[in-house]
């Protein structure tokens, strides 16, 4: 039988087969969890499998189809692995917000490294725009137009007065869409709105910390009408790579990868010391932003940090 993950728990999924129109409660064969010495989970939301049935609720995975695309994170718990956000989706969905909890731009960049060697199209959302004083949307409005001009779409919204939920509910027609962002900073009202039935628990920012707590605690497909679909995941505290090498961050940087044409070691400059970089000479004239440019850095030094040993190219 073929089916869809539409729901991981961790050691279990609920896949549905069409054909039968059933869902069937499965878990992995043996072989398959070869691979958890790569992956904290060899199987994701969105994964087409292949089952074999053990009686009339429960399957097992015996096979994972190729992807046409996946996310991948390195895993919180585990830095020598990585964790599967989603597979075979066709737009990434980012909530971030300015106020509650405070906005770390860093983190915006850090999400697109997971997008970008994959092709997958992101749509940014800031979010609980009823909160925002008059220098939150000066810096809305900057952060906007510089993303916009790399070539990804945004949007400002509030689950509180609706406001932008119409225009996001069309960029979702037709598409299988992943829901991702920080905790805390909206996601499960925003699914709430999109999908009453699904009824999301929503919890306050904590005070102490100024940072969300987890409402959503597992991956899950929800159907917004016949032909769309969410993927909503748990909120991300912070995000690291184990899976990238220096040259996959400098490719994969937009702007860069443009500018790096004219560049002196063209493609293959990692735009730090070397001579008559034009992403160096793109801060001067303002053609690169400068916090771009800095996140970038970070992420390098970062990856630079870590032992050959540590990283995982392949699963």
């Amino acid at each position: 039988m073929r089916g869809l993950v539409f729901k991981s728990t961790g050691l279990w999924y609920e896949v549905f087969v069409k054909e039968e129109e059933k869902v069937y409660h499965s878990r992995l064969a043996g072989r398959l969890k070869l691979y958890k010495s790569e992956l904290t989970n060899p199987v994701a939301v969105g994964d087409y499998v292949s089952l074999e049935k053990e009686n009339e609720t429960q399957a097992i995975i015996v096979e994972i189809e190729k992807r046409k695309n996946y996310i991948v994170r390195q895993s919180p718990k585990n830095k020598h692995q990585l964790h599967l956000l989603a597979a075979n989706i066709d737009l990434a969905v980012l909530i971030t917000t300015l106020r509650e909890p405070m906005f770390k731009q860093g983190f915006i960049d850090r999400f697109l490294m997971t997008t970008e060697p994959q092709d997958i199209p992101v749509l940014i959302i800031f979010n609980k725009s009823d909160l925002y004083n008059e220098q939150d949307l000066k810096e809305y409005d900057l952060l906007s137009k510089i993303y916009k001009s790399i070539g990804y779409k945004v949007r400002l919204v509030s689950c509180e007065s609706e406001d932008g939920i119409q225009e996001l509910e069309l960029d979702l027609q037709n598409k299988v869409s992943l829901i991702s962002g920080q905790s805390g900073v909206g996601k499960s009202s925003l699914i709430n709105l999109l999908i009453p039935e699904a009824m999301k628990k929503t919890n306050e920012i904590s005070d102490f910390s100024g940072k969300g707590t987890h409402t959503t605690t597992f991956a899950e497909m929800l159907e917004l009408n016949s032909n769309s679909y969410i993927i909503d995941s748990p909120g991300i505290k912070t995000l690291s790579f184990n899976n990238l090498e220096i040259m996959d961050v400098a490719h994969n940087f937009r702007e860069f990868f443009t500018l790096s044409e004219a560049c002196k070691f063209g493609r293959n400059c990692t735009h730090r010391d070397e001579p008559e970089c034009r992403i160096k000479q793109g801060l001067d004239d303002g053609s690169v932003y400068f916090f771009r440019y800095q996140n970038y850095l970070n992420i390098l030094e970062e990856i630079e940090s870590q032992n050959y040993w540590e990283r995982k190219k392949e699963y």
